[in-house]
């Protein structure tokens, strides 16, 4: 598997993962983002759902898994991501906050009330790019998001329940749920700003690749 390293030194590797490829082994199999990069130690410091592609980060030593680990505690960890929905929102800019409870048995998620047992707050904040009409889907929104918390499927649970279901998503979006051909979610890791474990601060960035939907919209300046 050709995997794109953005940086790689003796605390981190920083990637470009793909979409469709699990971050760490799971019951399928097949190759994983951990066996492909195939190092003496990595650390799973954060996540993307397996047909998320973009940035992420591992550890390279239990120090840094440590050190990043806190600073997601902390909130000091920054993520970013690119997302194409059906429909276009009503405001260019709107901070959702939800309270999430994962449903463990079909692995997904849903909006419950704050007093439910086991619910998390959910929060992202997310900007309007820019919105087109299309024959098949009607309008496609491209959002940039800023996430704030970090739960389960948040941003597609989040905005399947703001009316903003995410293109390709075959687990929110009813209009995907019994189509019979594949589609790629349409929701992409951007940028990642971190404090290094050495000190110092770095900011990493993808984009998704020239294919459909998100051929529709100019990506965003770097």
């Amino acid at each position: 598997m050709d995997i794109n390293v953005l940086l790689e030194d003796n605390e981190i590797i920083v990637v470009d993962k793909p979409p469709g490829v699990p971050c760490q082994s799971d019951k399928t199999g097949d190759m994983d983002m951990m066996t492909a990069l195939d190092r003496e130690y990595l650390g799973v410091v954060h996540r993307l759902d397996r047909p998320v592609g973009g940035v992420m980060v591992y550890a390279k030593t239990q120090n840094a898994n440590s050190w990043l680990s806190k600073a997601i505690s902390d909130r000091a960890f920054h993520k970013e991501y690119l997302a194409v929905v059906c429909g276009k929102p009503d405001l260019d800019n709107e901070e959702l906050v939800d309270y999430l409870k994962k449903l463990r048995t079909v692995n997904m998620s849903k909006v419950v009330s704050e007093d439910d047992n086991g619910s998390k707050k959910a929060i992202l904040e997310y900007r309007l790019l820019e919105s087109v009409d299309t024959d098949e889907f009607g309008s496609l929104s491209l959002l940039h998001i800023i996430l704030q918390t970090g739960r389960h499927h948040q941003i597609r649970v989040q905005l399947a329940n703001a009316g903003l279901p995410l293109w390709g998503d075959t687990k929110y979006n009813k209009a995907f749920t019994k189509r019979k051909e594949w589609s790629q979610i349409s929701l992409w890791s951007h940028r990642l700003k971190f404090r290094h474990p050495g000190g110092r601060k770095v900011s990493f960035y993808s984009v998704p690749g020239h294919i459909f939907p998100w051929n529709l919209f100019q990506m965003p300046d770097i």
